[in-house]
């Protein structure tokens, strides 16, 4: 049997994990004229989920990465570029007569696909514009799908580029939007902030850890392939360290299974894994440290060693200092919060730990 786990991808069919409550809220809200808001960290499987949810659509789905674009004209640029992938330039041609700076466009011999780019002097919003209701065109026939992941970066693309986008999504009728963020603070200051131009335009959703019961099930059924007495108390190990984190639990469980089928041996496994997998990204993480400044290191110093937390009034450290690194190490994905503060990958906490010993 090959290797049953998937990590660092689109997890999909026999890979994929739970989340039915999900699928079925998600599944119910495209059926609807509502747009959705869905915010978890980085890696908690936001993209996994959706291109799992649109696989039982019928329907034409346009999805964009924004930190994949630096300028307002490669955002519309690269829609039409996902558009032409569902429908041939000579079948839609005639929708874009409305357009009023022209696109230009060459054939990649790389890809053989379309490559779209405007010419430099365009007005950024009028192209963006132009797109967006060649979108709401199409989708007469049959209603889109835009599914625009790390929305947050919206912000930095352009000044006011959050209050004119508004102003064309508001008047579409045969397009729903998702919005995906990981940054939770930046998501809730556009979504949930009355002065934002996008206050309460979606159904709004948190993708929260998979539950504990759930990845033991799916965990054990796996490994009892290839070691069934012990595939239980595996899947207690992994999930004792990974704490259900679905990138983390996927990758540990993934060098779990290739050391069982290389040695066949399962004392003490997990923690042959963990080890591995920590010294693997070494040099990543020296560089990460040597980068970040002493306040930063001695926050995440106390996550990786102790339970209580670095915002305690018994710590040295002033609790507005602790904040202030908290929200910055929050923002830059290294430290995330659930119940308490958590650093996000549980292999560089255990790094930060062995090199505090």
């Amino acid at each position: 049997m090959r290797n049953p786990f998937k990590f660092g991808t689109v997890v999909d069919g026999a890979f994929f994990t739970d989340r039915e409550k999900e699928l079925q809220t998600i599944g119910q809200l495209l059926e609807s004229e509502n747009h959705l808001v869905l915010i978890s960290p980085r890696r908690f499987g936001k993209t996994s989920l959706v291109c799992k949810a649109l696989l039982h659509i019928n329907r034409p789905v346009v999805m964009i990465n924004l930190q994949s674009v630096t300028t307002v004209t490669e955002l519309a640029a690269l829609l039409l570029k996902r558009i032409f992938k569902l429908y041939p330039f000579e079948k839609i041609k005639h929708a874009m007569a409305h357009f009023r700076f022209i696109p230009t466009f060459s054939v990649n011999p790389m890809t053989d696909g379309v490559d779209v780019a405007f010419q430099p002097g365009s007005d950024n919003n009028i192209v963006l514009e132009d797109v967006l209701m060649l979108i709401e065109k199409l989708g007469e026939k049959n209603k889109f799908v835009v599914v625009l992941d790390e929305f947050q970066e919206i912000i930095d693309l352009e000044k006011g580029l959050d209050k004119y986008l508004r102003s064309i999504m508001q008047l579409q009728h045969n397009v729903n939007y998702i919005f995906l963020g990981s940054q939770e603070s930046m998501m809730e200051e556009i979504f949930e902030k009355k002065k934002s131009p996008f206050y309460h335009f979606g159904i709004l959703m948190r993708l929260p850890k998979i539950p504990y019961d759930d990845f033991f099930r799916y965990l054990t059924e796996r490994f009892a392939f290839i070691v069934p007495e012990q595939s239980e108390q595996i899947a207690k190990d992994i999930l004792l360290f990974t704490q259900c984190h679905p990138y983390y639990t996927q990758q540990l469980a993934f060098q779990v299974w290739n050391i069982l089928e290389q040695e066949s041996q399962t004392v003490e496994v997990v923690n042959h894994a963990v080890d591995e997998l920590t010294q693997l990204h070494d040099f990543d993480y020296e560089r990460i440290w040597m980068a970040m400044n002493k306040t930063d290191r001695h926050i995440l110093t106390i996550l990786a060693q102790s339970a209580t937390s670095p915002l305690d009034s018994k710590r040295e450290m002033p609790t507005s200092t602790a904040f202030s690194a908290l929200k910055r190490l929050s923002k830059q994905g290294y430290v995330i919060k659930n119940k308490k503060y958590e650093i996000d990958d549980p292999f560089f906490a255990r790094w930060i730990f062995n090199r505090s010993l």
